[in-house]
């Protein structure tokens, strides 16, 4: 028997698992996630996976539930004698604790790093790590695939003239100015500084956006403190429209309500978290088809390199 390729999902990303099953050309695997009346939690694979390629789809966002199932998923599936299997998360949580910052703190995502890897997980997926050197927390395989793909032709269709791209905090001017380098078009940075944690107490923009269309990108949404604020000092500042562009829709606390009462035009996000409630200004993009591609890359063992457009400068 040759070793098929059999995706699975956790309780709270079955919405996109079925999708990324689909766009594959197969069936979500038969899996139960039996759940007991103290709290407690059991997956069971109601098919054999024996020897084969096992894609098991969880992203990690709150509650820890979400990781702990993903992580019980992967040693029932080791001990069914999978013959190889991959974590895919859609949304890496904990990828903000990537160092000690203050003393006396844990390294949350060198900590779930060891953790699936000790579980007897093979390989991981994912997409757009808050700071892709968590990467190197790992001593197995990481796809980290990357929004772009999506994003920019998004951003293509949307045929805006003096286009300005701009980055909501420094941390995410790397991955702005790849896209920016993509469109031949300039960027700016909003520099913060914070109070504490989700407060900001300051900002200010370095460059220029007078007259010019500013899409803002970042990896995580949050509380929508930061985008909001970005948003408002860069039409203070002369931006003709601003509209942002986020990966991980977390969308804690007050976000919906300070997305609608912003001025973005619009928030453009992808399902890696499904959204606890709808907004005129909140768009959805797929992630499935990206994730079949690089699931089928992988099972039969070829690059995903195409997968990555943001470095094909714009001609």
């Amino acid at each position: 028997m040759q070793p098929e390729v059999k995706i699975f999902s956790g309780t709270n990303s079955e919405y996109l698992a079925t999708q990324i099953a689909r766009s594959f050309g197969k069936e979500l695997g038969n899996i139960k996630i039996q759940k007991f009346s103290d709290g407690e939690f059991q997956p069971v694979y109601l098919e054999s996976i024996r020897g084969d390629y096992v894609f098991l789809v969880q992203s990690t966002f709150a509650p820890s539930d979400n990781l702990m199932e993903l992580l019980m998923m992967i040693d029932a599936a080791k001990r069914a004698s999978a013959g190889y299997i991959t974590a895919v998360i859609p949304y890496f949580g904990f990828a903000r604790q990537d160092r000690k910052d203050k003393p006396r703190v844990s390294i949350a995502s060198k900590l779930v790093a060891n953790l699936l890897t000790v579980a007897g997980a093979d390989r991981v997926m994912t997409m757009d790590l808050h700071a892709p050197q968590i990467q190197g927390f790992f001593d197995i395989p990481v796809d980290h695939l990357d929004s772009s793909a999506i994003f920019i032709p998004y951003i293509e269709k949307l045929n805006l003239e003096n286009l300005t791209f701009a980055s909501p905090d420094v941390g995410s001017t790397n991955r702005v100015r790849e896209v920016a380098s993509y469109f031949n078009a300039e960027m700016v940075i909003c520099d913060k500084q914070r109070k504490r944690a989700n407060e900001i107490a300051s900002m200010t923009v370095i460059g220029d956006v007078t007259g010019r269309n500013v899409v803002l990108i970042d990896d995580i949404c949050d509380t929508a403190g930061t985008l909001s604020k970005s948003a408002a000092i860069l039409k203070e500042r002369g931006a003709l429209s601003v509209r942002a562009f986020c990966t991980h829709p977390v969308l804690s606390g007050n976000a919906y309500a300070n997305i609608e009462n912003s001025v973005l035009e619009s928030m453009v996000v992808c399902d890696t978290i499904p959204l606890r409630q709808e907004s005129s200004k909140i768009e959805v993009c797929s992630t499935a088809e990206l994730f079949a591609v690089a699931i089928r890359n992988t099972f039969e063992n070829k690059s995903i390199h195409s997968l990555f457009i943001h470095s094909q400068r714009k001609k």
